[in-house]
C-alpha cells in the first residue's frame, strides 16, 4: 500500500450524488457544500454518494466537509475510495438482504472521531488493501439500531496507523462473526487499539456492553499471527 493519491480537481456537493451502475470519479475531491456543508457529528445528514443495490463506486477523495459520506441502500462496491476527513462515518451499509456483499478495496480514512465504516444492515462486509490513521473503529456492526441483522465483517489486508480504539465491533448475541488476517498495527507501542470487541447488540437505542475482546474462535476470528506491530 502506497501513499494517498494526487488529488485531480475538486468539486462541491450540495446534494447527495445518486449512482446506480458505475461511477468513477477520476480522483477528483468531493466535499459538501449548503446543507451537506456541516462538518458535525449529525446522524441524519445526507451523505456526498448514494448507491443504489449494486452500484460500484470507484477513485474518488472524500474531502471536508464529508457530510455522512457513502452510503450503500444495498450490495456495493468501494474501489479506490479516499476519505480526507471522515465526517460522521466514512461509509454505512444498509441493506436488508443476508446474501448482501460490500466490498471496500483499496483506499483509506483517516482523522475518524468514531466509525469509519457503519454497518446498519445485513450480510457481509469486506475491506481488504486499505489504510486507515487517527481513527475511533475502522468497522462496527451497529450496537442499538431498531432493526437487528446477524452481520460478519472480513478484515485483510489492512494497514491500522494510530491512535485508534478498536479496528472491528461486533454484536456476539446476534451472531455476528469478524475474520481478520494481515493486519499491520503502526505507531501502537502500548497495544492499545483493540482489534475485535464483542459486544452485546440490542434494538432499543441503548448504549451496548461490551462483552469482551480478542479471539474466541467463534465471533473473533483471528489469531496473534494475524497482527503485525511496527
Amino acid at each position: 500500500m502506497g501513499g494517498w493519491p494526487t488529488v485531480a480537481g475538486v468539486k462541491a456537493v450540495t446534494a447527495s450524488i445518486e449512482v446506480s451502475g458505475t461511477y468513477d470519479g477520476g480522483l477528483k475531491r468531493f466535499y459538501g457544500s449548503g446543507v451537506l456543508g456541516s462538518a458535525d457529528q449529525d446522524e441524519n445528514q445526507g451523505p456526498i454518494f448514494e448507491l443504489a443495490d449494486g452500484a460500484v463506486l470507484k477513485n474518488v477523495v472524500l474531502g471536508a466537509p464529508a457530510a455522512d459520506g457513502v452510503h450503500c441502500l444495498g450490495s456495493c462496491t468501494l474501489q479506490n475510495v479516499w476519505w480526507e476527513d471522515v465526517g460522521e462515518d466514512a461509509a454505512t451499509f444498509k441493506g436488508k438482504s443476508a446474501s448482501a456483499t460490500y466490498l471496500v478495496s483499496g483506499g483509506g480514512a483517516r482523522n475518524a472521531d468514531d466509525k469509519v465504516f457503519q454497518f446498519n444492515g445485513a450480510g457481509t462486509l469486506t475491506v481488504q488493501n486499505f489504510q486507515v490513521a487517527d481513527f475511533g473503529k475502522l468497522a462496527r456492526s451497529c450496537g442499538n439500531c431498531k432493526t437487528q441483522y446477524e452481520r460478519h465483517i472480513v478484515v485483510k489486508n489492512v494497514r491500522a496507523t494510530g491512535p485508534g480504539k478498536a479496528l472491528v465491533g461486533i454484536n456476539a448475541n446476534y451472531g455476528d462473526t469478524a475474520t481478520i488476517s494481515g493486519v499491520t498495527v503502526i505507531g501502537d507501542s502500548s497495544r492499545k487499539i483493540t482489534i475485535c470487541e464483542r459486544f452485546q447488540g440490542n434494538s432499543s437505542g441503548a448504549e451496548p456492553p461490551s462483552l469482551g475482546s480478542g479471539p474466541d474462535g467463534t465471533h473473533c476470528r483471528y489469531s496473534s499471527s494475524d497482527i503485525t506491530y511496527r
